[in-house]
């Protein structure tokens, strides 16, 4: 059989076989490896990167760091600020904050606006009130209205699970009062009220989003979101927005839920196994796009 393969390859087929299982085969997957490397290295190019937060009030931050080992620029600039509501708009929900035994605090900003909300409707919170927060940063921050004390002062280490266990040990006995924005999760009132605790939501702020030239947005090579509503600011600041070649990095699971669902593609999830931070996430990115 070998030998007659030879024969008839010599007399017509000399040009067409190696074509078919030489040529031909070989040749299309050097292609295809050069093509992948080619769109992989594309985000080396990565020179503006737009952090949508307040800039860092140090420079001891994870992100300057990023900027001097991959030699890129990191500009800090929200896309939404919070607006907080009146005290007229306020007392529409018939909600008076005094008739609550403890408050709960998931964030600096809503101890600023739960605060002067108090201040603009002339209540002042009881010294005996509890506050239940999220972590002890946010708890120390209560310090800046009122006198810190750790028999009413309780937190948990960051995570939903042992923030709740702090909460259930006072489920018998506080009435809890979640100040909280329009966009907030619903995380924390389906656990309240699955545990059947007393507590009522109050929408004390709103998030409002913040006008940036759809030029200067653009002018970036990656924007890293961190609420789903500054997805929707990005699409408020540039209608009809295109990705194009645009990275986006998306922290939080609902953030990266918006960006999917906005059709966008998502380059930088955060956080993700090994990755808890969106400043480890942009390091690998960078790493790997070198």
């Amino acid at each position: 059989m070998k030998s007659a393969a030879k024969k008839s390859s010599k007399k017509s087929t000399v040009k067409a076989k190696p074509k078919a299982s030489k040529k031909k085969a070989v040749a299309p997957k050097k292609v295809v490896v050069k093509s992948v490397k080619t769109k992989s290295s594309a985000p080396a190019k990565i020179q503006k990167i737009l952090i949508t937060q307040p800039k860092p009030e140090t420079d001891k931050n994870p992100y300057f760091d990023l900027a001097k080992k991959f030699k890129v620029q990191i500009d800090f600039k929200p896309l939404i600020h919070l607006e907080g509501i009146s005290a007229q708009e306020f007392r529409k929900f018939k909600i008076n904050p005094v008739q609550h035994t403890a408050i709960v605090f998931t964030s600096r900003n809503a101890i600023d606006h739960f605060f002067k909300l108090c201040e603009d409707l002339r209540v002042k919170m009881s010294q005996e009130t509890k506050y239940f927060c999220m972590t002890e940063s946010i708890a120390l921050y209560l310090q800046k209205y009122i006198l810190y004390r750790k028999r009413k002062v309780f937190y948990g280490d960051g995570s939903s699970k042992n923030f709740f266990d702090v909460i259930l040990k006072y489920k018998d006995k506080e009435r809890f009062l979640v100040p909280c924005a329009d966009s907030h999760k619903s995380e924390i009132p389906d656990f309240l009220s699955k545990h059947k605790l007393d507590y009522n939501t109050a929408v004390i702020f709103r998030t409002v989003p913040v006008s940036i030239p759809s030029k200067e947005l653009l002018s970036y090579d990656m924007i890293v979101l961190f609420t789903p509503a500054a997805v929707k600011s990005l699409f408020h600041n540039i209608p009809g927005f295109k990705q194009g070649k645009l990275k986006i990095g998306a922290f939080g699971p609902q953030t990266c839920s918006e960006v999917i669902s906005s059709k966008l593609n998502l380059d930088v999830p955060a956080p993700t196994e090994g990755l808890p931070s969106m400043a480890a996430a942009l390091a690998k990115y960078l790493t790997a796009n070198k």
